[in-house]
């Protein structure tokens, strides 16, 4: 084959290829952290800086930030920075615990989240459009995940079971990452088993509970993860003993049986009492 006119070729396709792949994202550029860690209770920073052609800074721009990615997304934030303007005009119905933290005229997009909760976890995008002639967006694809951490806390502690089944603890415990539990019981560790499967949506939640608890004792779940320690205890009260509901003795049917005998008498005499009396009035009125 000539070597030239391979050279030949190569000169005429890198010129091509070079637009195919400058032409992919028109100038625009989009930087995220990959994941960024926060705490239940405390805010965080999602940071997101952006590039763009020149001709974009007299525009309005929109921003978005998307939690999940496609159909299921949810859209957590937006807001509308116009030309001029010092601050993105978020939406009338923005939920407050969201806000900017960056300016979006210096290429900033980091969005704010205050009170960051569990349900917060989760990879969030964030997208920036160019509203005008010609409708120009961008947005990162890879996005950012938020591990969100919590220390142990225990939902409940609970007793369940019969005297002929048997009794068990059960503790409840939310944290992330997910608590261990270890069970102290009165006098020793005691070696707990897992409840059985969770509810769905519940990837923050461990249940374990404790066989064979006694009453008159008292039991210890202490549950622990990096981010710190909960315990509670409970005390495990004795049935009380049920009131015999058949099989009355004698002695106390009898007893019953006078009182309401009694009472019966009393209310008799009562009214013959009544009967005579009113009687006697009448004879001695109709005399007068």
């Amino acid at each position: 084959m000539d070597v030239r006119l391979i050279y030949s070729t190569l000169v005429l396709l890198v010129p091509l290829i070079g637009a195919a792949l400058g032409s992919g994202d028109d100038g625009w550029s989009m930087r995220v952290e990959s994941e960024v860690p926060a705490v239940e209770g405390y805010p965080v920073v999602l940071p997101c800086t952006f590039g763009h052609p020149q001709h974009s800074q007299h525009s309005s721009l929109q921003v978005l930030w998307r939690l999940g990615h496609g159909q299921g997304a949810t859209v957590l934030y937006r807001c509308t920075s116009r030309p001029g303007a010092p601050t993105c005009e978020p939406g009338p119905q923005q939920d407050q615990r969201y806000r900017l933290e960056g300016n979006p005229r210096e290429h900033d997009l980091s969005l704010r989240i205050n009170s960051v909760t569990l349900q917060d976890g989760g990879r969030y995008y964030c997208r920036v459009e160019v509203q005008g002639r010609e409708h120009i967006s961008f947005e990162d694809k890879m996005g950012t995940r938020l591990r969100v951490e919590a220390p142990p806390k225990i939902l409940a502690l609970t007793v369940e079971g019969t005297e002929q089944s048997g009794y068990r603890a059960v503790c409840r415990v939310q944290g992330s990452p997910l608590p261990d539990i270890q069970w102290i019981g009165p006098d020793d560790l005691l070696e707990g088993s897992p409840a059985g499967p969770l509810a769905q949506g519940s990837r923050y939640h461990t249940v374990s509970q404790l066989r064979d608890v006694e009453p008159g004792r008292q039991y210890t779940c202490s549950a622990s993860n990096p981010r710190g320690r909960e315990h509670a205890t409970l005390y495990v009260v004795a049935p009380r003993a049920r009131p015999p509901v058949a099989g009355a003795s004698p002695a106390l049917l009898l007893l019953l049986s006078l009182s309401v005998g009694a009472k019966v008498l009393l209310l008799v005499g009562t009214g013959v009492w009544v009967v005579r009396g009113g009687a006697l009035h009448r004879v001695c009125c109709w005399w007068k």
